[in-house]
Formats: structure tokens, C-alpha cells, sequence
């Protein structure tokens, strides 16, 4: 009788239970069981100034530029409350100058601080405001000199921040949800406008004004934003070194100061060009100075017997292309490296950190034959 009695009541317990409303524990709130808030990725903004913080004397002005600045912060505060559920962001303005001011200094100083931000176990990646003028020069400096492989996004904005159809805004959300993602950790630098994304090495600005400015020359883009669908379609060689130590170049910043960067200059060429630039920077106490030739990376005659003269004074060159793409391959000629498809502008980065850090021209040719030509040679694997 008691078993029955206990297999009654047992069956009623199991009903109750059957028919009793399952409240979620995100309702319940002040117990134990309440669920925690996902954390969200913290992404910090180095703020370095360009068009994105400028202002246009008229909103439909979008040549003209005013005298007032915003800050970075105030372009972020649009964002939200949009912004808080893609990433948690904080803001360390390191300047907020134009692209015509910028100095090798706000360059050595821009890689400092944003290893020093992904020196901090709370800090998933950084992104940068710059101009965009010479943006794709800052990226390859932080792709060369930044030791973390933590992503590092740089963005900007081709239209004032009170404009009709200001860019910032988008770039800036798109810039920080692409950090945020992780997909580009171990890329190095990578420059996000316009939905796309590409390689600090060989993006360039093809247009003045146009908001699709920037491309990827032969290679195109890294990969698309399109809202929260973020899209790699490759990437760049030196991910294949990942998580070792040889995917940090040599070229640390804090082992010298900003006084000790390499002076390095670019001579263009064209027909008849004179070789007194050539001259004149060598006699001015030049390290380094690269040629912008024509097709192949040819030179005037005239050029050509400058550098001559200008090598004997231990002058080192690079002899890159001013096609826009194609490679001017290394013929291990004595004072001359070759650039390969390195953009002069970029070219003239690698040559810096070059001769900053090592005074053996060999050296510096090897760096620019595996740093500076990064490709995915699958020939060893196994």
C-alpha cells in the first residue's frame, strides 16, 4: 500500500513539474543562476588626427577645409549606442594633426603608443585615425615596426565630419568591427575604408577625391565588411609565421630614438631628368634615396651618373617603379637594391628601417628580398 501510495504522489510531482512554466534565468534576476553579459572584445582608438577629425567651411564643401577640429572621442560618441554591442572602446588621442604635418617623429611616436596599448592583456586590438593622404605610409610603418600581432586597423575618412555624406562615421564603425573580429590578427597592419580592406604593403590612395579611393594595385583587396558579415578572401604572406618569433620584424622602435631614423629621400624620373637632385641630397648628408624610374626602373643618363657618384660616397639605393605596378627585381648590384613591387613611398619606409638598424648593406638588401617581398612559397611544406 505504501508503494502505491508513494507511486501516486511520485506521479503527481512528475505532472506539476510537467506543466510549470520554465522561466529563463536571464528573467530571474538577483539569483545566483542570472546569466553573465558576454565580454565584449576592448578595442582601443590611437587617434592621429586627418580629414575624420576636420571640419569644411560649408556642409556641402567637401574640398574646403575649415579651422576647427574635432576629436576622435566626439566621432565615436555618434556611434553609439550602436557601437557598445560590437566591441567595448576607448580612446588614447596621440595627435590630431593633418597628413601635410605629420613628421617621422608622429610616426615613431603612433607605433609606440599602439604597442603599448596591445601591450595590455585587457586590449583585443587598436584601431587608427589618420589621414588619408599619406595613410597607406603610416600602415606600412606600423606593419614594419609594431611588435604585437594583435590587429591593428587603420581608417580615416575622405570627407569632413560636417559634411553631407561624411564616410568617418561608417569607417570608423566598420574599422572597429573588423579589429574587434580577430580576422586580421597576425595580418600586421591592414587599412579599412569604403567596406574593404587591404594590406598595409600594398594599398595605395588612386584618387583624390573619390570615396573609393583606395586599392590593392594587382593583388586587390584582403576582404569586405558588409555590416556584421566580415569576409577574408586572403591574406598576407607573413601570417604563415604566426604565433613564432619571426613574425616580429627586427625593426623594434624602442631600441632607438626618434633622431636616430635614417634620412632617406625619393628622386622621381622622367625624360631629360636632371641628376642635381641626386647630387644635391648626397652632398646634404643622405643615407638613402630611391629612384622613381620609368618602366623598369630606368633613370636618366644623367641620374645615372649621379647616383654613381653619389654610391661612392655610401649613399644606398633603391631602385623602384613609378608604373604603379610591377617589380624591379634585385640584381645584386653593388649600392643599388632592387625594390621589387614596392610603392617608392613604401620602399622609402623599408629603406629607413634599413639603414636605422643595420649599417651592412647585404643586410639591409636581405631584409628588403624577405620582409619587404613577403609571398606564400609552399615548395617546403610537407
Amino acid at each position: 500500500m505504501k508503494k502505491i501510495g508513494r507511486t501516486i504522489v511520485g506521479a503527481l510531482l512528475a505532472a506539476a513539474v510537467a506543466l510549470t512554466p520554465v522561466i529563463p534565468s536571464s528573467v530571474i534576476t538577483g539569483l545566483a543562476i542570472a546569466e553573465t553579459p558576454k565580454k565584449l572584445p576592448h578595442v582601443v582608438i590611437v587617434g592621429m588626427g586627418g580629414t575624420i577629425t576636420s571640419t569644411a567651411i560649408g556642409r556641402e564643401m567637401f574640398q574646403s577645409y575649415g579651422t576647427e577640429k574635432v576629436s576622435i572621442s566626439d566621432i565615436l560618441s555618434r556611434l553609439k549606442p550602436e557601437i557598445s554591442k560590437v566591441a567595448d572602446v576607448t580612446v588614447h588621442e596621440v595627435y590630431n594633426i593633418s597628413s601635410s604635418a605629420t613628421t617621422t617623429k608622429h610616426l615613431y611616436d603612433m607605433s609606440l603608443a599602439i604597442d603599448e596599448q596591445l601591450a595590455k592583456e585587457d586590449v583585443d586590438a587598436v584601431v587608427v585615425n589618420a589621414g588619408t593622404n599619406i595613410m597607406e605610409e603610416l600602415a606600412y610603418f606600423a606593419d614594419l615596426t609594431v611588435q604585437s600581432d594583435k590587429p591593428v586597423v587603420f581608417t580615416g575618412s575622405m570627407r569632413q565630419s560636417n559634411t553631407f555624406s561624411f564616410d568617418g562615421e561608417a569607417n570608423l564603425f566598420n574599422a572597429i568591427r573588423l579589429a574587434a573580429s580577430g580576422e586580421t590578427a597576425c595580418y600586421g597592419s591592414v587599412l579599412m575604408l569604403n567596406d574593404e580592406f587591404f594590406a598595409a604593403r600594398e594599398v595605395t590612395k588612386t584618387d583624390a577625391l573619390r570615396l573609393d579611393t583606395f586599392d590593392g594595385g594587382r593583388y586587390g583587396a584582403l576582404g569586405t565588411v558588409d555590416e556584421d558579415r566580415i569576409r577574408s578572401v586572403r591574406a598576407p604572406g607573413r601570417v604563415k609565421a604566426c604565433g613564432q618569433d619571426s613574425w616580429k620584424t627586427p625593426f623594434d622602435l624602442k631600441k632607438v630614438k626618434p633622431e636616430d631614423i635614417a634620412k632617406v629621400e625619393i628622386v622621381y624620373s622622367y625624360a631629360e631628368a636632371s641628376g642635381l637632385p641626386i647630387t644635391a641630397l648626397a652632398d646634404a648628408g643622405v643615407k638613402g634615396i630611391v629612384t622613381a624610374g620609368h618602366g623598369a626602373g630606368g633613370i636618366s643618363t644623367e641620374q645615372q651618373t649621379a647616383r654613381k657618384e653619389a654610391i661612392e660616397k655610401g649613399v644606398l639605393f633603391v631602385s623602384t617603379t613609378r608604373a604603379g605596378s610591377g617589380a624591379v627585381y634585385d640584381t645584386n648590384t653593388p649600392g643599388i637594391i632592387g625594390g621589387a613591387d614596392l610603392l617608392p613611398q613604401k620602399a622609402r619606409i623599408l629603406l629607413q628601417m634599413g639603414l636605422t638598424f643595420s649599417d651592412d648593406q647585404e643586410q639591409i638588401r636581405q631584409w628588403f628580398a624577405s620582409i619587404g617581398l613577403p609571398e606564400f612559397n609552399m615548395s617546403d611544406y610537407k
